[in-house]
Order: structure tokens, then C-alpha cells, then sequence
């Protein structure tokens, strides 16, 4: 693995940060986007290369075109190498909205992440993908999936798209021998959760098998194995890494 690279996207903080650590500990050259929070990238970069990890931190906007052509080339020119692992892992704030509420353009928002960046991107590096023989796509969605929470028709109808996207590209892509699978999270607390506790939880946890939140380290190990030579068989494939909350 010490001669891949991989790109997580949306990676200077929640589970991009440890996704991006764990793959780093895997002695994979990795690449940390980040949209605009230069000093929380730079802190985890920092952290990543004092633990001997080889890594670079770039700007991109990954919803816009020129941005993911930038990125790109940036990142061939930084390792001289094309990317072998590509994690969709960035997202925008997900607000709660009664049907009354939402609007289309609120349904677009979540799609820029969940559809149109992972296509943005993906059209940047499928040909060396293609030649290489051995590459690795990731999607990170969620256990709404599954639920379908009320209030939350926006956020749940774009990651649901990612499941069929997450097919379609896996059957195409296999004859290359290039993997795609989704990773969806039950909740995980992160920074943007605020203060998400065990008690503040309570009710969440109550249906949950394994009688507890998750970490992100749970689904950073998730991502990691698929991204691993032991994934080599697995492909279209949706895990739900919820402690059992859902058995999709």
C-alpha cells in the first residue's frame, strides 16, 4: 500500500480527519482537501507528518469543475503519481426541514456533494484508474438511508442517490478491476454534532444493538479495509457501520 495515493475529500476535520489518519497509518501517501479551513488542515497535516506519514493538504471547492481539474493536477504534480483511492467524504451543513419547508434548491444543495462532486471528481481520474487495474472509489453516505427520518427528505433523498450510484459505477467499473462501494454511518458525533453525548443520545441509543454511538474511528477502519488489497473481492456494495441499528 506504501505505493498508493489516496484522496479524501472534505478531510481537515469530523470523519474525513481520521479517515485521512488511518489511511495515512497505513503508510498510503494521502492527499487532505479541505474547502476553506486552512488552520484546521494545516494542524492535521502537521499531525499526519509528524507520525512519519506522507502527505499534502489542497484547497479545492470539489462542487465546482475548475476547482477538481486543480485539485487533480496538483496532486499528480506534488507525487508524480495518479490517484489510486478516492474517498467522497466531504459534505455541507444538513438541515431539518418539514416537507412545508424544503425547497428544490435545498435538495440541490445536498446533491452538489453527494452525486455531483463524486462525478466531478471521479471523471478527473478514472482513465489512469483504468489503466492501473487496481483502484479503489468510496463513498461516504449514512443510515438515514435505511430510517428515512421525517423532516430530513433533503439530506435523505440525496444519500439515497449515492446507493444507486454506488451500483451503477461498481458494474462498470468492475471489468477494470476498479472497486466502488458506500460506507453509511449510524451517528457518529463529530465537531459539527456539537454536544453529542451518551446522554444526550439516550433515546438513539436505545436501538441500538451494540448500546452505543458510534466513533470515528469505526468507520475510518470501515474505509480503510475496503481501500485495502483484503477488499479485492467486494464491490457494490452499501455497509452500514451503525452497531446494528439498521440490517439493510
Amino acid at each position: 500500500m506504501s505505493k498508493k495515493v489516496a484522496l479524501v475529500t472534505g478531510s481537515s476535520k469530523g470523519l474525513g480527519k481520521v479517515i485521512i489518519q488511518k489511511l495515512a497509518e497505513s503508510v498510503i501517501k494521502v492527499i487532505l482537501n479541505y474547502r476553506s479551513n486552512y488552520d484546521k488542515a494545516e494542524a492535521v497535516l502537521r499531525d499526519i507528518q509528524e507520525h512519519g506519514g506522507e502527505a499534502i493538504a489542497l484547497q479545492a471547492d470539489i462542487t465546482d469543475q475548475n476547482d477538481v481539474e486543480r485539485l487533480i493536477d496538483a496532486s499528480r504534480e506534488t507525487f508524480e503519481q495518479p490517484i489510486d483511492i478516492l474517498v467522497n467524504n466531504a459534505t455541507d451543513p444538513q438541515p431539518e426541514l418539514s416537507l412545508e419547508e424544503v425547497t428544490w434548491e435545498e435538495y440541490l444543495d445536498q446533491l452538489q456533494f453527494t452525486v455531483k462532486a463524486p462525478l466531478l471528481l471521479l471523471k478527473e481520474v478514472i482513465q489512469p484508474m483504468k489503466e492501473n487495474q487496481w483502484e479503489r472509489i468510496i463513498n461516504i453516505g449514512s443510515e438515514v438511508v435505511e430510517i428515512g427520518n421525517s423532516d430530513f427528505s433533503n439530506d435523505v433523498t440525496a444519500k439515497s442517490a449515492m446507493i444507486g450510484m454506488t451500483r451503477s459505477w461498481a458494474n462498470e467499473l468492475g471489468k477494470y478491476d476498479i472497486t466502488v462501494n458506500a460506507v453509511h454511518p449510524g451517528f457518529t458525533p463529530v465537531e459539527r454534532h456539537g454536544e453529542g453525548t451518551e446522554t444526550s443520545a439516550h433515546s438513539y441509543i436505545k436501538g441500538v444493538p451494540l448500546n452505543r454511538l458510534g466513533k470515528p474511528e469505526d468507520i475510518a477502519y470501515m474505509v480503510r479495509f475496503l481501500a485495502s488489497d483484503e477488499a479485492n473481492f467486494i464491490t457494490g456494495q452499501n455497509m452500514n457501520i451503525n452497531g446494528g441499528n439498521t440490517f439493510g
